[in-house]
Protein backbone atom coordinates (compact mmCIF):
# COMPACT_ATOMS: atom_id res chain seq x y z
CA UNK A 1 0.00 0.00 0.00
CA UNK A 2 2.98 2.47 0.65
CA UNK A 3 4.52 2.08 -2.33
CA UNK A 4 1.05 2.76 -4.29
CA UNK A 5 0.46 5.81 -2.08
CA UNK A 6 3.91 6.76 -3.40
CA UNK A 7 3.38 5.93 -6.89
CA UNK A 8 0.20 8.36 -6.83
CA UNK A 9 2.08 11.18 -4.87
CA UNK A 10 4.94 10.74 -7.61
CA UNK A 11 2.41 11.58 -10.34
CA UNK A 12 0.80 14.58 -8.83
CA UNK A 13 4.40 15.79 -7.78
CA UNK A 14 5.95 15.59 -11.24
CA UNK A 15 2.45 17.13 -13.32
CA UNK A 16 2.14 19.60 -10.73
CA UNK A 17 5.86 20.69 -11.18
CA UNK A 18 5.57 20.48 -14.51
CA UNK A 19 3.14 23.62 -14.41
CA UNK A 20 5.56 26.97 -13.86
CA UNK A 21 2.45 29.10 -13.84
CA UNK A 22 0.73 27.24 -11.00
CA UNK A 23 4.01 27.15 -9.42
CA UNK A 24 4.45 30.82 -9.87
CA UNK A 25 0.84 31.39 -8.97
CA UNK A 26 1.15 29.40 -5.40
CA UNK A 27 4.09 31.24 -4.66
CA UNK A 28 2.43 35.00 -4.52
CA UNK A 29 1.11 34.86 -1.72
CA UNK A 30 4.03 33.45 0.56
CA UNK A 31 6.16 36.23 -1.32
CA UNK A 32 3.43 39.08 -0.96
CA UNK A 33 2.58 38.44 2.83
CA UNK A 34 6.07 39.39 3.83
CA UNK A 35 6.72 42.37 1.74
CA UNK A 36 3.15 43.59 3.28
CA UNK A 37 4.20 43.52 6.54
CA UNK A 38 7.67 44.62 5.99
CA UNK A 39 6.10 47.76 3.83
CA UNK A 40 3.59 48.46 6.57
CA UNK A 41 6.06 48.18 9.69
CA UNK A 42 8.33 50.65 7.65
CA UNK A 43 5.29 53.27 7.21
CA UNK A 44 3.92 53.25 10.72
CA UNK A 45 7.32 53.63 12.03
CA UNK A 46 8.25 56.74 9.90
CA UNK A 47 5.07 58.31 10.90
CA UNK A 48 5.83 57.44 15.00
CA UNK A 49 9.39 58.44 14.74
CA UNK A 50 9.85 60.99 17.20
CA UNK A 51 12.71 63.20 15.76
CA UNK A 52 10.77 64.38 13.37
CA UNK A 53 9.80 67.50 13.57
CA UNK A 54 6.00 68.74 13.54
CA UNK A 55 5.46 70.61 10.59
CA UNK A 56 2.36 73.07 10.89
CA UNK A 57 0.53 75.46 9.25
CA UNK A 58 -0.75 78.21 10.93
CA UNK A 59 -3.28 80.93 10.49
CA UNK A 60 -2.85 84.06 12.26
CA UNK A 61 0.92 83.62 13.99
CA UNK A 62 1.17 86.79 14.64
CA UNK A 63 -1.76 86.98 17.12
CA UNK A 64 -0.33 84.47 19.73
CA UNK A 65 3.69 85.21 19.54
CA UNK A 66 4.77 83.32 22.71
CA UNK A 67 2.64 80.24 21.57
CA UNK A 68 4.39 80.37 18.08
CA UNK A 69 7.57 80.77 20.11
CA UNK A 70 7.72 77.79 22.30
CA UNK A 71 6.17 75.24 19.51
CA UNK A 72 9.61 76.43 17.69
CA UNK A 73 11.78 75.96 20.67
CA UNK A 74 10.19 72.69 20.62
CA UNK A 75 11.22 72.14 17.07
CA UNK A 76 7.73 72.33 15.00
CA UNK A 77 8.39 73.82 11.67
CA UNK A 78 5.91 76.59 11.55
CA UNK A 79 4.54 77.85 8.04
CA UNK A 80 1.84 80.52 6.75
CA UNK A 81 -0.83 78.54 5.79
CA UNK A 82 -2.62 79.45 1.98
CA UNK A 83 -5.81 80.70 1.77
CA UNK A 84 -7.66 77.74 0.86
CA UNK A 85 -6.60 75.82 3.71
CA UNK A 86 -9.90 73.76 4.63
CA UNK A 87 -9.42 72.39 0.88
CA UNK A 88 -5.83 71.74 1.10
CA UNK A 89 -6.25 69.69 4.26
CA UNK A 90 -9.59 67.57 2.27
CA UNK A 91 -7.11 67.13 -0.37
CA UNK A 92 -4.24 65.90 1.71
CA UNK A 93 -1.57 68.40 0.87
CA UNK A 94 -1.69 68.96 4.61
CA UNK A 95 -2.04 67.38 7.86
CA UNK A 96 -3.32 69.87 9.55
CA UNK A 97 -3.76 73.46 10.11
CA UNK A 98 -4.00 76.05 13.35
CA UNK A 99 -5.85 78.79 13.57
CA UNK A 100 -5.31 81.42 15.83
CA UNK A 101 -7.95 84.12 15.82
CA UNK A 102 -7.94 87.80 16.15
CA UNK A 103 -9.35 87.62 19.69
CA UNK A 104 -6.76 85.28 21.00
CA UNK A 105 -4.39 87.70 22.26
CA UNK A 106 -7.00 89.72 24.46
CA UNK A 107 -8.56 86.50 25.94
CA UNK A 108 -4.55 85.42 26.92
CA UNK A 109 -3.69 88.48 28.31
CA UNK A 110 -6.77 88.89 30.65
CA UNK A 111 -5.78 85.28 31.94
CA UNK A 112 -9.19 83.97 30.27
CA UNK A 113 -9.34 80.38 28.16
CA UNK A 114 -7.65 81.77 24.81
CA UNK A 115 -9.22 79.47 22.25
CA UNK A 116 -7.39 78.28 18.97
CA UNK A 117 -8.66 75.09 16.52
CA UNK A 118 -6.52 72.68 14.91
CA UNK A 119 -8.34 71.91 11.36
CA UNK A 120 -7.16 68.15 10.16
CA UNK A 121 -8.82 65.47 8.41
CA UNK A 122 -9.29 62.55 10.72
CA UNK A 123 -10.33 60.11 7.74
CA UNK A 124 -6.77 60.62 6.78
CA UNK A 125 -5.18 57.72 8.25
CA UNK A 126 -1.55 59.14 7.54
CA UNK A 127 -2.47 62.32 9.98
CA UNK A 128 -3.43 60.69 13.36
CA UNK A 129 0.19 60.56 14.60
CA UNK A 130 0.99 64.10 13.03
CA UNK A 131 -2.04 65.65 14.39
CA UNK A 132 -1.35 63.86 17.88
CA UNK A 133 2.12 65.22 18.28
CA UNK A 134 0.79 68.72 17.52
CA UNK A 135 -2.19 68.22 20.19
CA UNK A 136 0.68 67.31 22.52
CA UNK A 137 2.61 70.27 22.15
CA UNK A 138 -0.35 72.34 22.46
CA UNK A 139 -1.78 70.64 25.70
CA UNK A 140 1.63 71.46 26.86
CA UNK A 141 2.29 74.95 26.20
CA UNK A 142 -1.31 75.10 28.05
CA UNK A 143 -0.09 73.18 30.60
CA UNK A 144 2.83 75.52 31.26
CA UNK A 145 1.00 78.47 30.97
CA UNK A 146 -1.63 77.37 33.70
CA UNK A 147 1.06 76.55 36.22
CA UNK A 148 2.88 80.05 35.85
CA UNK A 149 -0.28 81.97 36.16
CA UNK A 150 -1.04 79.94 39.27
CA UNK A 151 2.34 80.75 40.60
CA UNK A 152 2.05 84.29 39.90
CA UNK A 153 -0.95 84.02 42.07
CA UNK A 154 0.70 82.38 44.58
CA UNK A 155 -1.10 79.36 44.23
CA UNK A 156 0.84 76.14 44.23
CA UNK A 157 -0.34 74.38 40.83
CA UNK A 158 -0.96 71.15 42.75
CA UNK A 159 -3.59 72.42 43.88
CA UNK A 160 -5.32 72.34 40.35
CA UNK A 161 -3.94 68.70 39.82
CA UNK A 162 -6.38 66.43 42.42
CA UNK A 163 -5.22 63.15 41.12
CA UNK A 164 -2.03 62.49 38.66
CA UNK A 165 -2.70 59.14 37.02
CA UNK A 166 0.91 57.18 36.74
CA UNK A 167 1.00 54.66 33.52
CA UNK A 168 2.17 51.41 34.48
CA UNK A 169 2.19 49.19 31.47
CA UNK A 170 2.63 45.63 32.25
CA UNK A 171 3.31 43.89 28.88
CA UNK A 172 6.33 42.62 27.38
CA UNK A 173 7.85 43.52 24.69
CA UNK A 174 7.41 40.71 22.78
CA UNK A 175 3.59 41.59 23.71
CA UNK A 176 4.07 44.93 22.11
CA UNK A 177 5.39 43.53 19.11
CA UNK A 178 1.91 40.92 18.86
CA UNK A 179 0.04 43.72 18.21
CA UNK A 180 1.51 44.93 14.98
CA UNK A 181 2.48 41.60 13.90
CA UNK A 182 -1.32 40.32 13.98
CA UNK A 183 -0.77 39.88 10.32
CA UNK A 184 1.37 37.19 10.64
CA UNK A 185 -0.88 34.66 11.79
CA UNK A 186 -3.38 35.24 9.48
CA UNK A 187 -0.80 35.16 6.58
CA UNK A 188 0.19 32.29 7.86
CA UNK A 189 -2.73 30.06 8.27
CA UNK A 190 -3.94 31.47 4.63
CA UNK A 191 -1.09 30.29 3.33
CA UNK A 192 -2.29 26.59 4.31
CA UNK A 193 -5.19 27.16 1.95
CA UNK A 194 -3.27 28.71 -0.91
CA UNK A 195 -0.36 26.30 -0.71
CA UNK A 196 -2.37 23.43 -2.20
CA UNK A 197 -5.06 25.06 -3.98
CA UNK A 198 -3.99 24.45 -8.11
CA UNK A 199 -2.88 20.95 -6.50
CA UNK A 200 -6.30 20.30 -5.10
CA UNK A 201 -7.93 21.61 -8.10
CA UNK A 202 -6.08 20.09 -10.63
CA UNK A 203 -6.03 16.46 -8.51
CA UNK A 204 -9.87 15.69 -8.98
CA UNK A 205 -11.92 18.66 -10.75
CA UNK A 206 -8.91 18.57 -13.28
CA UNK A 207 -8.28 14.82 -14.05
CA UNK A 208 -12.06 14.13 -14.45
CA UNK A 209 -12.43 16.97 -16.41
CA UNK A 210 -9.66 15.56 -18.89
CA UNK A 211 -11.24 12.27 -18.54
CA UNK A 212 -7.99 10.89 -16.88
CA UNK A 213 -9.75 9.92 -13.48
CA UNK A 214 -11.69 6.98 -14.88
CA UNK A 215 -8.32 5.32 -16.25
CA UNK A 216 -6.33 6.04 -12.65
CA UNK A 217 -9.15 4.20 -10.76
CA UNK A 218 -9.55 1.42 -13.38
CA UNK A 219 -5.61 0.66 -11.92
CA UNK A 220 -5.71 -2.13 -9.58
CA UNK A 221 -5.23 -0.16 -6.33
CA UNK A 222 -8.03 0.82 -3.74
CA UNK A 223 -9.64 4.15 -3.88
CA UNK A 224 -8.25 5.14 -0.68
CA UNK A 225 -4.62 4.35 -2.02
CA UNK A 226 -5.67 7.31 -4.83
CA UNK A 227 -6.94 9.66 -2.29
CA UNK A 228 -4.10 9.30 0.07
CA UNK A 229 -1.43 9.66 -2.63
CA UNK A 230 -2.94 12.86 -3.92
CA UNK A 231 -3.74 14.54 -0.50
CA UNK A 232 0.18 13.95 0.34
CA UNK A 233 1.07 15.04 -2.76
CA UNK A 234 -1.28 18.40 -1.73
CA UNK A 235 -0.20 18.51 1.91
CA UNK A 236 3.74 18.67 0.73
CA UNK A 237 2.72 21.50 -1.91
CA UNK A 238 0.84 23.43 1.30
CA UNK A 239 3.94 22.66 3.77
CA UNK A 240 6.49 24.19 1.39
CA UNK A 241 4.24 27.42 1.14
CA UNK A 242 3.78 27.94 4.43
CA UNK A 243 7.51 27.19 5.46
CA UNK A 244 8.30 29.71 2.86
CA UNK A 245 6.05 32.24 4.04
CA UNK A 246 7.65 32.09 7.91
CA UNK A 247 11.06 32.14 6.17
CA UNK A 248 9.91 35.24 4.19
CA UNK A 249 8.58 36.51 7.84
CA UNK A 250 11.89 36.32 9.79
CA UNK A 251 13.60 37.93 7.08
CA UNK A 252 11.00 40.90 6.78
CA UNK A 253 10.75 41.18 10.88
CA UNK A 254 14.80 41.33 10.69
CA UNK A 255 14.78 44.05 8.36
CA UNK A 256 11.82 46.06 9.52
CA UNK A 257 12.54 48.73 12.32
CA UNK A 258 10.69 47.44 14.86
CA UNK A 259 12.68 49.47 17.49
CA UNK A 260 11.05 52.86 16.19
CA UNK A 261 7.68 51.27 17.12
CA UNK A 262 8.94 50.52 20.76
CA UNK A 263 8.66 46.38 20.25
CA UNK A 264 11.06 44.10 20.24
CA UNK A 265 10.78 40.11 18.84
CA UNK A 266 13.59 37.96 18.25
CA UNK A 267 13.11 35.38 15.36
CA UNK A 268 15.26 32.97 16.81
CA UNK A 269 15.49 28.73 15.69
CA UNK A 270 12.75 28.40 18.57
CA UNK A 271 10.06 31.22 17.74
CA UNK A 272 10.83 29.75 13.92
CA UNK A 273 9.85 26.07 15.29
CA UNK A 274 7.38 26.94 17.49
CA UNK A 275 5.28 28.87 14.90
CA UNK A 276 5.92 25.92 12.42
CA UNK A 277 4.71 23.57 15.03
CA UNK A 278 1.46 25.34 15.57
CA UNK A 279 0.48 25.97 11.58
CA UNK A 280 2.05 23.10 9.62
CA UNK A 281 -1.15 20.62 11.09
CA UNK A 282 -3.74 22.84 9.73
CA UNK A 283 -1.97 21.87 5.91
CA UNK A 284 -3.44 18.32 6.71
CA UNK A 285 -7.12 19.76 7.09
CA UNK A 286 -7.11 21.83 4.67
CA UNK A 287 -5.36 19.89 1.73
CA UNK A 288 -8.27 17.34 2.58
CA UNK A 289 -11.18 20.11 2.73
CA UNK A 290 -9.72 21.42 -0.59
CA UNK A 291 -9.66 17.82 -2.57
CA UNK A 292 -13.36 17.15 -0.41
CA UNK A 293 -14.34 20.71 -2.31
CA UNK A 294 -12.83 20.16 -5.79
CA UNK A 295 -14.44 16.24 -5.97
CA UNK A 296 -18.02 18.48 -6.57
CA UNK A 297 -16.83 20.56 -9.28
CA UNK A 298 -17.31 19.66 -12.39
CA UNK A 299 -14.28 21.63 -14.09
CA UNK A 300 -10.88 23.08 -13.14
CA UNK A 301 -12.28 26.48 -13.38
CA UNK A 302 -15.09 25.45 -11.12
CA UNK A 303 -12.91 24.02 -8.61
CA UNK A 304 -10.71 26.86 -8.40
CA UNK A 305 -13.82 29.13 -7.71
CA UNK A 306 -14.99 26.70 -4.77
CA UNK A 307 -11.49 26.72 -3.13
CA UNK A 308 -11.28 30.74 -3.61
CA UNK A 309 -14.31 30.72 -1.77
CA UNK A 310 -13.11 28.49 0.92
CA UNK A 311 -10.24 30.60 1.48
CA UNK A 312 -12.62 32.85 3.39
CA UNK A 313 -12.64 30.04 6.26
CA UNK A 314 -9.23 31.24 7.51
CA UNK A 315 -9.79 35.07 7.05
CA UNK A 316 -12.96 34.91 9.47
CA UNK A 317 -11.61 34.08 12.41
CA UNK A 318 -8.06 36.81 11.76
CA UNK A 319 -10.76 39.52 10.67
CA UNK A 320 -12.88 38.81 13.97
CA UNK A 321 -9.76 38.57 16.26
CA UNK A 322 -7.86 42.03 14.93
CA UNK A 323 -11.54 43.93 15.21
CA UNK A 324 -12.66 42.37 18.69
CA UNK A 325 -9.78 40.78 20.52
CA UNK A 326 -11.33 37.96 22.65
CA UNK A 327 -9.54 36.27 25.58
CA UNK A 328 -8.91 32.43 24.30
CA UNK A 329 -11.00 29.53 26.29
CA UNK A 330 -9.47 25.80 26.34
CA UNK A 331 -12.68 25.44 23.74
CA UNK A 332 -11.89 27.33 20.85
CA UNK A 333 -7.94 25.56 20.51
CA UNK A 334 -10.31 22.68 19.39
CA UNK A 335 -12.06 24.81 16.43
CA UNK A 336 -9.69 24.66 13.49
CA UNK A 337 -8.49 27.53 11.76
CA UNK A 338 -9.42 29.63 15.31
CA UNK A 339 -7.37 27.71 17.23
CA UNK A 340 -3.73 28.16 14.99
CA UNK A 341 -4.54 31.52 14.59
CA UNK A 342 -5.07 32.27 18.86
CA UNK A 343 -1.87 29.65 19.41
CA UNK A 344 0.39 31.82 17.02
CA UNK A 345 -0.87 35.00 18.03
CA UNK A 346 0.20 33.56 22.08
CA UNK A 347 3.64 32.58 20.63
CA UNK A 348 4.22 36.37 19.32
CA UNK A 349 3.30 37.47 22.45
CA UNK A 350 5.45 35.05 24.22
CA UNK A 351 3.28 33.96 26.44
CA UNK A 352 3.63 30.55 28.65
CA UNK A 353 2.31 27.86 26.13
CA UNK A 354 0.80 24.52 27.33
CA UNK A 355 1.03 21.35 25.11
CA UNK A 356 -2.66 20.77 25.82
CA UNK A 357 -3.50 23.60 23.09
CA UNK A 358 -1.37 22.30 20.44
CA UNK A 359 -2.50 18.93 21.22
CA UNK A 360 -6.16 20.53 20.66
CA UNK A 361 -5.60 22.15 17.39
CA UNK A 362 -3.45 19.03 15.72
CA UNK A 363 -6.13 16.63 16.72
CA UNK A 364 -8.91 19.05 15.57
CA UNK A 365 -7.07 19.16 12.08
CA UNK A 366 -6.40 15.52 12.21
CA UNK A 367 -10.15 14.66 12.82
CA UNK A 368 -10.84 17.24 10.00
CA UNK A 369 -8.85 15.62 7.59
CA UNK A 370 -9.87 12.29 8.52
CA UNK A 371 -13.47 12.92 7.62
CA UNK A 372 -12.89 14.51 4.59
CA UNK A 373 -10.90 11.76 2.79
CA UNK A 374 -13.18 9.39 4.17
CA UNK A 375 -15.69 11.36 2.90
CA UNK A 376 -13.76 11.79 -1.02
CA UNK A 377 -13.01 8.11 -0.99
CA UNK A 378 -16.43 7.53 -1.22
CA UNK A 379 -17.63 10.00 -3.46
CA UNK A 380 -15.26 8.21 -5.99
CA UNK A 381 -17.51 5.29 -5.58
CA UNK A 382 -20.00 7.28 -7.21
CA UNK A 383 -20.69 7.01 -10.52
CA UNK A 384 -22.30 10.63 -11.30
CA UNK A 385 -19.50 12.19 -9.57
CA UNK A 386 -16.69 9.87 -11.56
CA UNK A 387 -18.41 10.06 -14.81
CA UNK A 388 -20.18 13.39 -14.22
CA UNK A 389 -18.44 16.69 -16.76
CA UNK A 390 -21.23 18.17 -17.44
Amino acid sequence: MRRQVGTVFRKEMRDHLRDKRSLLTVMMLPVLGPLMTLLTLQMVASMMRRDQPVELAVVGREHAPSLMSFLERQGAILEDAPANYEERVRDGALDMVLVVPEDYGRDFSRGHTAEVRLVADSSRRSAIVPVQRARRLLEAYSGQVGSQRLYARGVSPELAMAVRVADADLATPAQSAAQWLNMVPLFLVMVTFAGGLQLASDALAGERERGSLEPLLLNPAPRGVVVLGKWAATVVMSVFATVVTMMGFVLALKRAPLEDLGVTVHPDAAFIGVMLVTVLPLTLAASAAQMWVSTYARSFKEAQLYLNLLMMVPMAPGVVLSLMPMKSELWMFAVPVLGQELLAGEVLRGEMLRPLPFLLASASSVAVAWVALRAVTRLLGDERIVFGRS
